[in-house]
């Protein structure tokens, strides 16, 4: 029988587990996280970028629930995104209308191209010219090419990836901007971002175009992301969250990758899925936010699922990470569902004076934006082709009824 004494001390480190438990290691939670939940957040978030597009083919870029307004702004950069994540969701769902969405998005961009020496990019402000904007432009024109096997738009692919392999450093990465009156790189900007979207970009213009040479640009970024990046961009806790470094891995994953690179994939692949473990522990009200902090807003947490959907590939297709392949997939199928379960629902949205810029979208502070439904909408139809075990990322050939 135990004593009075021991059953206070007993009481006590009980109380301290409970204590410890919950508010330095919560439980956590991954919302709806079963495949139809998944897919249906898929789909709603499709729907809300082809409703919310204006007649030019650009997308609501903002939208503040609270006041009912619609700011006045815009981004290259992440137009040329969401037109990737139409094409993507157009080829999953077999869907003319997502296509035509992405068609009209793509026209704003080519409307917008500037022509220098002998390659195009994307310059809508006619100042400079955007890498990010042109490497993701790129990659939207490889994602049409996919889903339809229409090759009309290949000499514009070749147009855009000799501006990337144009603003390339000897070192592997890039100038960001091409200056318009100077007509010469800006070598002072950097983008954290910019080398890993270039990455992609030339990664898929090698798969469309082998024998072209793209690859050789693709090698050096990989080698510049993986060995410089880092310290280039002084990195305070590296890797750098990219999921663009991890799609352009996941296509490269076939070309024999060197022990470095996958050793910063494994290292990346732990980085995501410690922000996803992060992440649900906040699932629990007040507490879990006093705890972890704030929600993550819906574009970066998409940028996770992305990432993860993407190092699963890579796990997949190269016995170095095998051992990982699992654990990917759980933390990209809890990240899905965590984004599933926070999507405004039809009947939330109905309550609202414009359902129509509510349903589908993700909110935090009372604010949506265009990226937001893009990254997340691209990270939910990866994470099923995870969940279904499928490897390859896209179509098994042209999907029919795209084109009219």
């Amino acid at each position: 029988m135990l004593t009075r004494p021991a059953l206070f001390s007993l009481a006590f480190w009980l109380a301290f587990a409970g204590v410890l438990r919950v508010a330095v290691i919560p439980p956590e939670s991954c919302g709806h996280d079963d495949p139809p939940a998944i897919q249906q957040a898929a789909a709603a978030a499709m729907d809300w970028v082809q409703r919310n597009q204006g007649p030019d083919g650009r997308y609501v870029y903002l939208y503040y629930s609270d006041t009912d307004t619609v700011p006045d702004e815009y981004n290259d950069v992440r137009h040329a995104g969401v037109t990737v994540a139409l094409y993507q969701a157009a080829d999953r769902y077999a869907d003319p209308a997502a296509f035509q969405a992405a068609e009209a998005g793509r026209r704003w961009m080519t409307d917008h191209l500037v022509r220098r020496h002998d390659w195009a990019a994307l310059a809508p402000y006619q100042d400079s010219a955007s890498l990010g904007a042109t490497a993701l432009m790129t990659v939207g024109l490889a994602e049409r090419r996919l889903a339809t096997g229409d090759t009309s738009f290949d000499p514009l692919m070749h147009d855009l990836g000799r501006f990337i392999a144009a603003v390339q450093r000897p070192d592997g990465g890039f100038y960001v901007y091409w200056n318009l009156a100077t007509d010469e790189p800006d070598r002072e900007s950097t983008s954290r971002y910019y080398p890993g979207e270039s990455l992609w970009a030339l990664a898929l213009l090698h798969q469309a175009f082998p024998g072209a040479g793209w690859d050789t640009a693709a090698r050096r970024a990989l080698d510049f992301i993986t060995a410089l990046r880092d310290d280039v961009e002084d990195v305070s806790f590296p890797p750098l969250a990219d999921q663009w470094a991890a799609y352009g891995m996941a296509e490269m994953s076939g070309w024999g990758l060197s022990d470095s690179q996958i050793a910063y994939a494994r290292r990346l692949a732990e980085r995501f899925g410690f922000l996803v473990r992060i992440e649900a522990q906040r699932q629990h009200g007040r507490l879990g936010t006093l705890v972890r902090g704030r929600q993550s807003r819906a574009a970066g947490m998409g940028t996770w699922v992305e990432a993860l959907a993407a190092l699963w590939r890579v796990s997949v297709a190269d016995f170095r990470l095998a051992d990982l392949t699992p654990r990917i997939r759980e933390r990209a199928q809890c990240a899905a569902g965590i984004l599933a379960e926070r999507q405004v629902s039809a009947e939330e949205a109905a309550r609202h004076p414009r359902p129509d810029l509510m349903r589908g979208a993700w909110f935090r502070g009372g604010e949506t934006r265009m990226d937001d439904e893009q990254h997340a909408l691209s990270g939910l139809l990866y994470t099923l082709d995870a969940l279904n075990g499928r490897a390859q990322r896209g179509p098994d050939g042209p999907v029919a009824g795209l084109l009219p």
